[in-house]
């Protein structure tokens, strides 16, 4: 059973970590403004609404984020915004801080597979359903970048030299293992014929740190979400061999994998947590202004320039689906015996 509702081919994957350090911020738990209704719940914008970022500036979780904050901002459903980077362990650093802000209902927290999954492989205590389930946002499909000087004019040719010497090719992803830059090499190997085992795969702490990897000659191919590097994309920097969504990406003049020839599609997903321990009414009213965001001309817009696919769910809805997408994760690391 595939892992998001997007992966197909599932078979087993391995890894090794390298986890990011943590770096601990402190975050101000700062109250809501305005007036109450019947239910105990502030009423108008979120004034100082708080969101944590739990990877480094530039990854995937941040342009998100700070794209969402933005709409929110410009439509007046919130207003005094903080975004604050807390990068560290895959996410897991952001998780642990959030489940220590029990209560308050004025700050949210950016996330998606990878944090299910580091949950999971970094053997901390805080739990993805420790938290408050507010949105998903949006999937996007994965690709396999190369740096411009890159020997691989196709994927075929890139795979042709991973398979010589697996071991001594390096892969790198933007996640921990469990999450989606390390699920989707490792499916990729089993793929094409290559042990997933004998995969040399680095992780990084987000796209901010990936970047600068392949850029400088490190990895022999990375494997992220494509929006992450699209500015490098269109400047010349990197090239696209492949995507890994069913359809192209219009902004990106690249094949799909199952044009190719490689039986495989992957997406990923991202959305947001709150803090534990809200009331039903202050969960609603993240999750109301969170909706008031999403149906925006303004964030109609922010997907389309991110070629993102919409894939709203909210509140009770999400949280199911956070409940399947963990007990799949749990299931998969276990057969890897990461877990």
């Amino acid at each position: 059973m595939p892992i998001t509702a997007r992966i197909t081919r599932s078979r087993r994957t391995a890894g090794t970590a390298v986890l990011a350090g943590a770096v601990i911020l402190a975050l101000s738990a700062c109250g809501v403004t305005g007036a109450k209704d019947t239910d105990g719940a502030a009423s108008g914008p979120i004034d100082n609404l708080q969101v944590m970022v739990p990877n480094a500036p530039g990854s995937g979780y941040d342009v998100t984020g700070r794209a969402a904050v933005k709409v929110m901002d410009d439509i007046g459903t919130a207003t005094s915004t903080e975004v604050t980077n807390l990068a560290g362990a895959g996410g897991t650093v952001g998780l642990a801080r959030t489940l220590t802000e029990t209560g308050n209902a004025n700050f949210l927290m950016v996330m998606g597979l990878g944090v299910v999954g580091a949950a999971y492989t970094n053997e901390g205590n805080a739990k993805v359903a420790d938290a408050t389930p507010i949105a998903r946002l949006i999937e996007e499909a994965g690709a396999i970048f190369v740096p411009a000087d890159s020997p691989y004019q196709s994927l075929d040719d890139m795979i042709t030299a991973w398979k010589v010497d697996p071991a001594a090719f390096a892969v790198g992803g933007g996640s921990s293992p469990g999450g989606p830059d390390h699920l989707l090499p490792m499916q990729l190997a089993d793929a094409v014929g290559i042990d997933p085992g004998a995969v040399n795969f680095i992780s990084y702490d987000g796209g901010g740190e990936l970047l600068p990897a392949i850029l400088g000659g490190k990895l022999q191919f990375a494997a992220s979400g494509y929006g992450e590097f699209l500015e490098q994309v269109k400047s010349g920097d990197l090239r696209v061999l492949a995507v890994t969504s069913e359809e192209r990406v219009p902004v990106i003049d690249a094949p799909t994998l199952t044009e190719e020839g490689v039986d495989l599609i992957f997406t990923n997903w991202r959305g947001f947590l709150a803090a534990p321990g809200l009331t039903d009414a202050e969960t609603a009213r993240l999750v109301d202004a969170v909706t008031a965001m999403h149906d925006s001309d303004e964030w109609a817009a922010v997907l389309k320039a991110n070629a993102w696919t919409d894939s709203f769910l909210t509140g009770d809805d999400f949280g199911t689906f956070l409940t399947e997408q963990d007990e799949r994760v749990a299931t998969t690391l276990k057969t890897l015996g990461l877990i």
